[in-house]
């Protein structure tokens, strides 16, 4: 588990645009590690983690995209009922706020990489620490 940089990305909701997005990465060399898109009626958000984010927001930018950068914690979980529940519990006890959480596993994987936004990544990463 560590604390990595998220980038939040603004786009315009329509059909090519995250495509165009995810092209001009690959082409840069960046690879994705975790991904949530979430629509609006004119605009999507799409965040991100990249293996990158240095060269990822210097791209973005060229191409005019609005970039919002946060410290997320990405930590590899094990793919089992109740993961998130007592990841989530130890945060609660220390009074750590989950803002939001996405993660991709895998049908059939043990373990799977799984995002937190909190409100304090340098306590929650201690709390978590050898989870």
């Amino acid at each position: 588990m560590k604390i990595v940089r998220q980038l939040a990305l603004f786009l315009e909701n329509k059909p090519g645009t995250l495509s165009k997005v995810c092209g001009a990465l690959a082409a840069a060399k960046i690879n994705i590690y975790a991904i949530s898109v979430s629509d609006g009626v004119d605009h999507a958000v799409v965040r991100m983690v990249v293996d990158d984010s240095h060269s990822a927001l210097h791209l973005l930018g060229e191409h005019g995209v609005l970039v919002v950068e946060r410290d997320v914690l990405m930590l590899e979980g094990r793919n089992k009922p109740g993961e998130l529940a007592d990841i989530a519990a130890k945060l609660a006890k220390n009074k750590v706020n989950i803002e939001y959480a996405y993660s991709a596993t895998p049908p059939n994987a043990q373990t799977g990489a799984m995002i937190l936004r909190v409100d304090n990544p340098k306590k929650a990463a201690r709390i978590l620490k050898g989870h």
